[in-house]
């Protein structure tokens, strides 16, 4: 086995009879798999007493630190960590179970003024914020992979890219409320850390030569700063196949069906899918059984807990049956229409859009990045729509800023939104 230390380095390019690197001598050498943590797999801490010794740990340890976050998605209710995974130097790597612990307080205290690196951590800030984690400062290696141009930028293509190895990913849809959890899910999970802080050194190292680390660190500050999301309206329109529905009655019996199953689910601490699917509440509303009999045949009405608990759910549609409370068909939205209808509603706007979205496309190649990291596609339809009055670089900018913009994001786009705006091209 390759030792995890000859691993962490960064394959070379061939050189020529010179030494001087020849990217066309040889192909890349394949990436070396990366399969056991250098430290060996850790023990995971779930005492008081254990969760005391890390924090320790960790607070003396040296530098950024690498944390990851395992949930139990498609298997448990909610969104919650299941795992939780830090690596520093100095202190090694740590993997801790939240569900013993009111919250991870003390290791946040530890963490206090260091800077946390994740990979897409709008993914797992939230549940970390559920356990009493917030990092105070942020690197977002998937973000960074983004601006700095990176084709790929999954974390197991971001390793093999930068660091020339291959991390393993068979157990990242696993049932992470398993308890006992597996020897080699722990040494997975202990891996996802392993090459973090490596990582972030080739992603600083990229994105100064591209003159892009100032935007990142933007980027990162506003994740990192961003309010939680308030609740959704109506979630349970989100239900799949809710759009085969043209009846309001029937989505009543839509909305009575998910709020049941989301209450059971909750009580159960199962993931609501689990009891009966986004499938099994339409076909159920689509026909509108008044037995539990007729519910049981309804063609597409299943699931492990269609049968057991069928009383509970024919009660929801028979409330939805009697209910004056009827769901309008379609929700208010200030959101403009598809852009594909704006030459027949707006067709100004339609030149808008036209013109300034392929500018903003060429200023996004130019700084190698995609598109969506330039500017929110959402924002950019918003102010075509309805843009400022007057048209300036001030009106536009201030109309970004309202939008969510970034100010590294504005500097750039705003420019070139307004000319397109005060001149769009005529064929657009």
């Amino acid at each position: 086995m390759t030792s995890a230390h000859t691993a962490l380095s960064p394959v070379a390019a061939p050189a020529d009879a010179d030494g001087v690197p020849d990217a066309q001598a040889a192909p890349p050498a394949e990436p070396v798999p990366l399969t056991e943590p250098r430290d060996g797999v850790p023990a995971v801490i779930d005492t008081p007493a254990g969760l005391r010794r890390a924090a320790a740990a960790i607070a003396a340890g040296r530098g950024p630190a690498g944390v990851d976050a395992e949930r139990a998605s498609g298997f448990r209710y909610g969104q919650r960590a299941m795992l939780v995974q830090i690596r520093r130097e100095g202190a090694g790597t740590w993997l801790i179970d939240p569900e013993p612990f009111e919250d991870l307080a003390p290791i946040n205290a530890a963490l206090a003024g260091v800077e946390w690196i994740l990979h897409a951590s709008t993914q797992d800030l939230p549940c970390l914020e559920e356990v009493g984690m917030r990092p105070d400062r942020l690197f977002d290696t998937e973000l960074a992979a983004r601006l700095a141009g990176l084709p790929r930028v999954g974390l197991g293509a971001v390793v093999e890219s930068l660091l020339g190895l291959s991390l393993a990913k068979e157990h990242s849809a696993a049932d992470w409320s398993t308890r006992p959890l597996p020897e080699p899910w722990l040494r997975y999970a202990a891996l996802d850390v392993e090459v973090l802080t490596e990582l972030r050194v080739e992603l600083i190292r990229l994105l100064e030569e591209g003159g892009k680390l100032g935007i990142a660190e933007e980027e990162f500050e506003s994740i990192r700063t961003a309010p939680p999301s308030g609740p959704r309206t109506d979630p349970w329109r989100r239900t799949s196949g809710l759009h085969q529905l043209r009846d309001r009655r029937q989505l009543a019996a839509v909305r009575a069906l998910w709020e049941e199953r989301e209450s059971l689910a909750e009580n159960r601490d199962l993931a609501p899918g689990r009891l009966i699917p986004d499938a099994a509440l339409v076909a159920a509303a689509k026909a509108m059984p008044t037995t539990v009999p007729q519910l049981l045949k309804t063609p597409g009405f299943h699931g492990r807990a269609a049968g057991k608990e069928a009383p509970r759910w024919l009660r929801c549609i028979q409330e939805a049956r009697s209910t004056t409370d009827l769901p309008p068909l379609h929700l208010q939205s200030n959101t403009p229409p598809p852009p594909r209808t704006w030459a027949d509603k707006d067709p100004a706007a339609a030149r808008r859009l036209n013109t300034a979205k392929p500018r903003i496309a060429r200023a996004a190649q130019q700084l190698d990045m995609p598109l969506e990291n330039l500017l929110t596609p959402d924002y950019l339809r918003r102010i075509c729509w309805r843009p400022p009055a007057p048209v300036e670089p001030e009106t536009v900018a201030g109309a970004l800023l309202e939008l969510g913009a970034r100010p590294w994001q504005v500097r750039i786009a705003a420019p070139i939104i307004t000319v397109a705006f005060l001149d769009p091209d005529p064929a657009a």
